[in-house]
């Protein structure tokens, strides 16, 4: 039988308790998703904080558990069948998590969709077009004299924007209830604010639902927590 500590990326980080899943990340808009899942779920983990700085993420190691060289990724090994799980992207980590747990995704059939609808809606919208527009309004990009890409993805965040603050009309959460499309989403959200500080650039005072939506994410224990996930050695 495979053993969690058989995997090379338990050599350069390794398991104090190899009983438990093991995350590999850092808190990016990404990686805390995955960090707020665990902590919402209560479910056992241990964080290991990859360097960026040092390219971690390019380590046979790390590029054994994730050929993509991107995090987060997880070493689970109570996956299915009872046999160590590796997995990588996290849209796939938290619909795992979810079915792990049994908790924020419906086991009703059209709710369980509506959630997977909306959830790679995030993966395939909010997370490049923010992340885009991050990079062009607070970094490398910011510089360029040419300004049509900077205003490309200004337009298309403010527009995602509509499109949440649409959705969440008469709603708590994005489907109604907490789930991992909310889990995923409002990272993203988080960074645009405090990292990106671009808000006064897609129409953020004029949203009707996003802005309470986003408080009430952030007021969550579980997401006070895993926003530090995993915490710095």
């Amino acid at each position: 039988m495979p053993l969690l500590t058989d995997h090379p990326v338990t050599r350069r980080w390794p398991a104090q308790d190899p009983t438990v899943l093991q995350l590999y990340s850092i808190p990016t808009p990404n990686g805390v998703k995955v960090g707020v899942m665990l902590e919402e779920t209560g479910l056992p983990y241990e964080g290991h904080r990859l360097a960026f700085a040092t390219n971690d993420q390019f380590t046979p190691e790390f590029l054994a558990l994730n050929p993509n060289n991107k995090i987060p990724a997880i070493l689970d090994p109570d996956g299915p069948g009872g046999q160590p799980l590796a997995l990588f992207e996290s849209g796939a980590i938290l619909i795992y998590l979810a079915e792990k747990t049994g908790k924020f995704l419906s086991s009703d059939p059209r709710k369980r969709l509506e959630t997977l609808q909306w959830l790679m809606w995030q993966m395939g919208g909010v997370g490049p077009m923010f992340g885009q527009l991050g990079f062009f309004h607070s970094f490398g990009g910011k510089d360029f004299e040419d300004k049509r890409p900077h205003e490309r993805y200004r337009a298309e965040v403010e527009r995602l924007l509509k499109v949440l603050d649409a959705q969440l009309e008469g709603k708590d959460w994005m489907v109604g209830e907490f789930s991992i499309a909310d889990i995923a989403t409002a990272p993203w959200v988080r960074t645009l604010l405090t990292h990106y500080k671009a808000q006064d650039i897609v129409g953020w005072d004029g949203l009707r639902n996003v802005p309470a939506w986003f408080d009430r994410f952030m007021n969550r224990p579980g997401v006070q927590r895993g926003v530090t996930v995993p915490p710095e050695s």
